[in-house]
């Protein structure tokens, strides 16, 4: 790759228009700090009024006049009130700033410019009794093109200003988003931006930031997505946000969690079908927003990913996969999965390999929920069930990773993540003490195990269905001593009795309970085989190490999150996210695991760094070859492509493209060549049978392997992926050897003039 020549880093300058004593440490009107590619200015109440681009001579403003950006913001919840700093007090000797607010707050942050990127900590805070939550933020930028929700960028792609400003959370207890974010998740709707007015003006009758609810009716997740007009952008995160202008602006922030506290939450709040829960939400004690920190960063936006936000991530030892010895976020690691069908699994590892992907997901057996009782060994502990169907004799699931893996092709599950299943060990016969809960409740009266009528002192929230997901009824339960007990309703007058009883549900065994005896309304996830109960954040950091140590046994490097958003169940959202791959990480690290690769069904600040791909939904929502469409039958592919892009994350086609006795070769050269050009993953759903009944197999998936070996290499310099990217071309790729591709654009079936590509070539990934 071909880089602009780093400056060297320059000293902070200091520009004095007034000046005083206090504190050992001046006050300054205005102070200016410097990294390789920004340069910010920060004024005497804490407020930074100025972003502007080192790598031009000459400028324009990124921090909107009318609109400067608190260094640092504190949240009270409690009176819904944010304050805002109203002096700085820069200390040059100790790199930090004193800033002073309102409510007698002092927050002392450490500042600290580096070559690409500025690190602020939070040191300290002083009269933080009524501070629930310091916010960073919001950095405020004049940028309107494009915005990355997830991870908190302001991106300009244009040629005549290529420059992005954004930030990144340097630990766990630092996430992206908003103080006021309920359940420190931002609500899954639509925004209303248009990334080019001229392009793509604006009806009269919408207005930028404008906020809609999804589609469908809150299950069916493939209805979600039903705005193909391409203002309508799908959200999810805040860590970037639209104001009345199209501006951009970044933003992210800590609670402090050692103190419980209850939300009414839902990530879909506007639908009926999900509309809010009440949670209690779960203490952490040693969590809390005293050592938040972030890296504030600005350069070039060709240049953001793979200079300054890979500097950030390696400088600062954030989570850093890897893939065939690339970082799972360069693009040249963008690599497509089989996803299995048809049951006989005789030929799924020589197909993978032929088409030059590294995972298969064992798409044709049942989503898979953990048992912790098995300790991992899932074929039994001699691994003697045979789950998989070969021809001369079935296999375990190591029987197939013993082949596999040292072939460099990674295998795993389509799971429901952490979602505890009936029969299990955590649920029953007896459930676990660490199951989540929505509320608690006091039993009015005791019970043996014969009686139905159940009394509580309190009725508040328990008319509630269980879990802001689809509501689902059979899920609706409590848990008393031993027993889970469901119920549907509760009397709305004294004495306060749940109605629709039954007890010793999902095989636990009814019992005795005493007056007194406190009742757990239990957090659950949704039913269509995803039944399941949450567990509780001392639990789920055993969900992580079992997948972990389930992967060691197993030989199984490849894990799919379907259901991803039960990490947010328990109230913590996208911190609860992180912690569960960070778990799960370590644990595989101390098993000397190579890195994992991670599927899942949604994406978030807190999965971004540790997830490879999003391959979800599929078929013509996504992408439809025919009439070359981002998503004909939803828009579900046009929706995930735009903030997957804007969040420097591989967009999808989904499971997808299955062979049949029509396909032909061009087709997948076009496929290839888009999700080259665009940045798109998919999984090629295949079967023995579909495969060996496609006259032209052997054609299409030597296409395949020419593109994804080019790929790999680094061949595509991008003003050849802009071409790639345009669904109305088609292209031809030709080997000429391992370092050198011939890329043909095609007119009517005939080649036009070569186009030769050599590995690594500049200007390229």
């Amino acid at each position: 790759m071909s880089l602009p020549h780093c400056r060297k880093l320059k000293k902070p300058i200091f520009l004095l228009l007034a000046s005083m004593s206090l504190w050992g440490s001046k006050v300054y009107a205005q102070t200016e700090f410097s990294t390789n590619y920004l340069k910010i200015r920060i004024d005497q109440k804490g407020y930074i009024t100025s972003f502007k681009n080192t790598t031009k001579k000459t400028s324009g403003e990124f921090s909107p006049a009318d609109k400067p950006s608190p260094l640092l913001s504190l949240y009270s919840s409690s009176r819904k009130k944010y304050y805002l700093p109203t002096k700085a007090v820069y200390n040059k000797g100790k790199a930090s700033l004193a800033l002073f607010y309102a409510n007698g707050s002092v927050a002392t942050v450490k500042f600290e410019p580096q070559k690409m990127y500025f690190r602020l900590s939070l040191v300290s805070l002083t009269n933080r009794k009524e501070i629930d939550d310091i916010q960073w933020g919001p950095y405020h930028t004049t940028i309107d093109n494009l915005f990355g929700d997830v991870i908190g960028v302001a991106r300009d792609t244009s040629a005549a200003v290529n420059y992005a400003i954004g930030a990144l959370a340097l630990n766990d207890a630092t996430t992206g988003g908003k103080s006021t974010n309920i359940g420190d998740c931002a609500p899954f709707q639509y925004m209303i931006h248009s990334p080019d007015k001229k392009r793509f003006p604006l009806p009269a009758d919408l207005k930028e930031g404008q906020l809609f609810a999804i589609g469908g009716d809150g299950k069916n997740d493939v209805a979600f997505y039903s705005h193909p007009e391409p203002y309508y952008r799908i959200l999810y995160g805040n860590s970037a946000d639209i104001d009345e202008k199209g501006r951009v602006s970044i933003v992210y922030h800590a609670s402090d969690r050692r103190k419980g506290k209850t939300i009414s939450f839902s990530l879909i709040p506007f639908l009926p079908t999900n509309k809010p829960n009440h949670i209690e939400v779960e203490p952490l004690p040693d969590v809390d927003y005293i050592g938040s920190k972030i890296a504030l960063w600005g350069s070039p936006d060709s240049i953001a990913l793979m200079t300054v936000i890979k500097n950030i991530v390696k400088a600062e030892g954030l989570p850093y996969p890897t893939v065939n010895g690339k970082w799972i976020k360069d693009p040249a690691a963008y690599l497509n999965d089989v996803a299995t069908g048809g049951g006989n699994c005789d030929s799924v590892i020589a197909y993978t390999q032929r088409l030059g992907f590294k995972a298969v997901q064992w798409e044709h057996e049942p989503m898979f929920g953990i048992d912790r009782g098995n300790k991992g060994y899932i074929d039994g502990f001699s691994f003697e069930k045979k789950p998989l169907k070969y021809t001369d004799g079935n296999k375990s699931h190591k029987d197939f990773t013993d082949i596999s893996n040292p072939l460099g092709v990674w295998a795993g599950f389509h799971t429901i993540t952490t979602a505890l299943r009936q029969g299990t060990k955590d649920v029953s016969p007896i459930p676990s003490k660490d199951l989540a809960y929505q509320v608690k409740r006091i039993l009015a009266k005791a019970i043996s195990p014969a009686d139905t009528v159940i009394e509580v002192t309190d009725p508040t929230y328990l008319e509630e269905i269980a879990s802001w997901e689809g509501h689902t009824e059979h899920l609706n339960m409590i848990k008393i001593g031993n027993e889970i007990i469901y119920y549907q309703g509760v009397s709305k007058t004294a004495p306060y009795r749940l109605q629709h009883v039954k007890r010793g549900y999902w095989k636990t065994i009814a019992g005795n309970h005493s007056q007194g005896d406190t009742i757990y309304k239990l957090q659950v996830s949704i039913g269509s085989g995803y039944d399941g109960i949450i567990p509780n954040m001392k639990l789920q950091d055993s969900v992580a190490m079992y997948y972990a140590d389930m992967s060691k046994i197993n030989g199984i490097y490849y894990h799919d999150w379907d259901g991803q958003e039960f990490l947010f169940n328990q109230g913590h959202g996208y911190y609860a996210v992180k912690r569960f791959h960070r778990q799960l990480f370590d644990r595989a690290a101390q098993h000397k695991l190579p890195d994992l690769r991670i599927m899942g069904a949604t994406l978030s600040e807190g999965s971004w760094h540790y997830q490879s791909v999003w391959n979800v939904g599929g078929g013509t929502n996504m992408y439809d070859v025919k009439q070359r469409k981002w998503g004909s039958s939803t828009s579900e592919g046009k929706d995930l492509r735009d903030v997957a892009y804007a969040n420097y994350f591989p967009a999808t086609f989904g499971m997808n493209f299955q062979l049949t006795p029509s396909s032909k070769v061009a087709d997948y050269e076009h496929i290839q060549a888009i999700s080259i050009g665009a940045g798109a993953t998919y999984q090629l759903h295949i079967s023995k049978t579909s495969v060996e009944g496609c006259p032209q197999k052997d054609q299409i998936f030597a296409a395949i392997r020419t593109w994804e070996n080019a790929k790999a290499a680094n061949a595509f310099p991008n003003h050849i992926k802009t071409g790639l990217a345009d669904p109305s071309k088609d292209w031809h790729l030709e080997a000429i050897d391992q370092n050198h591709w011939n890329l043909y654009p095609m007119y009517n079936g005939q080649k036009g003039k070569a186009i030769v590509l050599s590995r690594d070539v500049k200007g390229g990934y």
